[in-house]
């Protein structure tokens, strides 16, 4: 080794550790490799493959910094080199690089939100499909699509985003949101009655979720100071410049908001097909002379 160290006009203490580091890596490396192979070969759920891996990943790189950290700190005595290095440490912490590694070490500390969850952070809404030492990466929905459906674009975010931007998430704590539905009709109808016929639609459609959140609720007041005090479908009334607005008000899982919207209208529809003295409304002008 001395002769080596020679050749490369390098110390033996320095050929030393880069020959033990390189060793280190590969063995991990060469690990990470063969363990990511056997779950390959296994066939598993998608969802159950993707946290092995992922738990594959985050050990690598702890076991990373635990082996070669100290082989590189050890040695380090004097009070100057060792203010010196903390204040490069300072410095260095300012940049985005060492931001985005905090967050994610809040994120698997915090849990702000996971895999499969949907967020919103800024002008970004999205399923969280992975999460990395720098960033995570949503499925976009919204965007030029109506109804949060999903635009088909990946999008990656910074991990430093959930340290410094408001986050909001559909599913911790509350698992639904609430969704408004308003039906303009014409001042002539017989609002009375449509706006039976619209408790009565949406009741037979979104009722046997009030139960569900009612539990989620009670759950969700143990940590959160979280409470609504009606869960069911309610309709409210008011009135418009080209009519009455009956607003249907009701809790959806966000992922089936669009599809509970369009079973609710198409049932409106086909009701009002039948009702002589319902009719929808629009933007009119009325002379009088």
């Amino acid at each position: 080794m001395d002769n080596l160290s020679e050749y490369l006009h390098i110390s033996p203490e320095l050929l030393h550790k880069i020959i033990v580091t390189t060793i280190i890596v590969i063995v991990l490396s060469a690990l990470r490799a063969s363990i990511n192979f056997l779950i390959k070969r296994q066939n598993l759920e998608p969802r159950q493959a993707y946290y092995i891996r992922r738990t594959v990943l985050y050990t690598y790189s702890i076991l990373i910094i635990l082996l070669i950290g100290p082989i590189w700190i050890r040695g380090i005595g004097s009070i100057s080199t060792f203010l010196g290095l903390a204040s490069a440490g300072l410095a260095i912490a300012m940049h985005d690089t060492i931001a985005n590694i905090a967050g994610w070490f809040f994120i698997l500390w915090r849990k702000p939100f996971k895999v499969g969850d949907r967020i919103q952070i800024n002008e970004i809404t999205g399923d969280v499909i992975d999460i990395r030492l720098f960033q995570f990466s949503v499925i976009e929905i919204g965007n030029w699509v109506d109804a949060d459906q999903s635009s088909g674009r990946i999008i990656h975010v910074p991990n430093s985003k959930v340290l410094r931007d408001p986050l909001a998430n559909y599913h911790i704590g509350f698992e639904y949101i609430w969704h408004e539905i308003p039906v303009l009709i014409t001042f002539e109808s017989d609002w009375q009655k449509t706006k039976k016929i619209l408790g009565e639609i949406v009741n037979r459609t979104a009722e046997h979720l009030t139960k569900d959140a009612e539990k989620q609720v009670r759950k969700a007041a143990e940590k959160y100071l979280v409470f609504y005090e009606k869960l069911s479908p309610i309709v409210y009334t008011t009135v418009k410049d080209s009519g009455v607005l009956l607003t249907i008000r009701f809790l959806v899982d966000p992922r089936q908001r669009r599809k509970t919207e369009q079973e609710i209208w198409e049932a409106i529809l086909l009701k009002f097909e039948t009702e002589s003295s319902i009719d929808l409304a629009y933007p009119t002008t009325r002379f009088y002379s």
